[in-house]
């Protein structure tokens, strides 16, 4: 079949108009120009710096250099037809103190990028905080210390108030789980701390600084649509034993429930706070009404599903570290990750669209209702370009339709979504694994910074000019 004849064909799965489709990045691995234009450090920058934190000591000082070449990042964003595009705004960029000035060229970037992609008529959505910390607020405590919370408000307001006027749609903080407990549980990310007792508290701080952006921004402009953003997984028992059951209600409660019944029920789950063995102390009066406050929507970031016993010693966590971590799983360390047998990434994470489905369908069914976003959803494979430069990434292709059929299946059965983003736009700094994995729609060649749309950059942009899939539903 050529490629003008998958352009004529009318699709089987339609999506609903005004679907946003988009692709997504954060600022830290892609930006690069790391002490530029007035930016403060990082706890990242830290991080990379460490021996033995990420694999082959690689850092994000270049990364790929969307700093100097965003606008032809964005042309190429519009070249595959992307309606939307999610970034992340640097808080050390704006505010290197992570307090007080605001650095005003920090700023202007994301300005320019934010009318680049105005122009081209791509929708950009905000992400302010993906991770990098300033170093300044982590040496005062970091996420376990209540004061960095209200920084972040602060820092979420002066953004807001520089760009609210051209961009509508806003995220707090991206997956509070990975801040909380990779970076002061396991140590797996920045700043790296091991204190699982300090985590839990991080994990609160950073959802009250949610909830005070969240009114710090409506208090300024109250037509911009906010939500908070969460990582989820299905999560299944390995076999009906009680131990098993039991494992995976210990980690679906503190991967899943422990936010979203934060978010959208004001109140944390008692069964995990029990496995924690924390009676909630860490929240003051008035907190969960803050971090509760209804919601313009809530985006969820979707990768794969956990399969797991409560028999110590099993299988390690496909999504273990590169390097040697605590657990993240604080109450639960005796957890063990089974997998079910599925095909996996390159990250070893199983292929399972149909716990997205899953994830999907529960929040419509077991939650107060509120709009919903795929806010990113992708996979890492190893792949190279060929001779003649094309990069022929099937499997990628293969995920991304499985997760869209998934997207399809759960809007006709009633759950209000509203928009998919794939991860990642490009190539980038994958954290803790360095230049070691990709989960790019456009290949980036590291030395010489050539992007290289891959096949299923090309397929995807097809999909969106189609507005849906061509194929019947299974």
């Amino acid at each position: 079949m050529t490629t003008q004849e998958t352009r004529t064909q009318t699709p089987d799965l339609l999506f609903p108009t005004g679907f946003a489709w988009g692709a997504a990045t954060s600022a830290y691995q892609i930006e690069g120009a790391v002490s530029e234009d007035g930016r403060g450090r990082s706890i990242w920058d830290t991080f990379v710096r460490q021996p033995g934190r990420v694999l082959d000591g690689d850092d994000a000082d270049v990364a790929v250099d969307h700093y100097h070449r965003y606008r032809a990042d964005v042309r190429m964003m519009a070249d595959l037809s992307l309606g939307a595009y999610r970034f992340s705004v640097s808080w050390p960029r704006v505010q290197p103190d992570g307090s007080g000035r605001i650095n005003p060229r920090g700023l202007d970037f994301y300005r320019r990028l934010v009318d680049e992609l105005l122009v081209r008529g791509i929708e950009p959505w905000v992400t302010l905080y993906h991770w990098d910390l300033p170093q300044p607020l982590e040496d005062a405590g970091g996420w376990p210390a209540r004061d960095t919370a209200e920084r972040f408000a602060d820092y979420a307001a002066a953004v807001h108030d520089a760009l609210g006027d051209r961009v509508r749609n806003w995220s707090t903080v991206n997956e509070p789980w990975c801040a909380a407990f990779l970076g002061y549980a396991s140590g797996e990310h920045a700043p790296g701390r091991r204190e699982p007792a300090r985590a839990v508290q991080a994990a609160h701080h950073l959802l009250l600084a949610h909830g005070l952006a969240t009114a710090a921004m409506r208090a300024q402009r109250p037509g911009s649509r906010i939500g908070g953003c969460v990582n989820l997984y299905a999560v299944s028992p390995q076999t009906s034993s009680a131990a098993d059951l039991d494992a995976a209600r210990r980690i679906d409660g503190l991967q899943n429930r422990f936010f979203l019944d934060a978010l959208l029920r004001g109140e944390y789950p008692a069964d995990v706070l029990e496995d924690l063995g924390e009676p909630g102390g860490f929240a003051r009066e008035g907190d969960m009404e803050i971090i509760s406050a209804p919601l313009d929507m809530l985006l969820i970031n979707y990768y794969s599903r956990f399969t797991v016993s409560g028999v110590p010693g099993g299988a390690a966590s496909a999504a273990a570290a590169p390097t040697d971590t605590g657990s993240p799983w604080v109450g639960s360390e005796h957890v063990s990750f089974a997998g079910a047998g599925l095909p996996v990434t390159a990250m070893g994470w199983e292929i399972d669209a149909g716990g997205l489905y899953e994830i999907l369908l529960r929040l419509a069914r077991e939650y107060p209702r509120v709009p919903l976003v795929v806010s990113e959803n992708g996979a890492a494979f190893d792949d190279v370009a060929d001779a003649d430069g094309v990069v022929r990434d099937p499997g990628r292709r293969d995920y991304i339709e499985a997760h869209l059929r998934a997207c399809h299946a759960a809007i006709r059965d009633g759950v209000p979504l509203e928009g998919y983003f794939a991860w990642s736009l490009m190539d980038n700094f994958e954290w803790a694994w360095g230049y070691g994995k990709r989960f790019g729609l456009v290949r980036v060649d590291y030395e010489t910074q050539r992007r290289t749309p891959k096949e299923s950059a090309l397929w995807y942009a097809e999909t969106i000019r189609r507005g849906g899939l061509i194929g019947p539903a299974e």
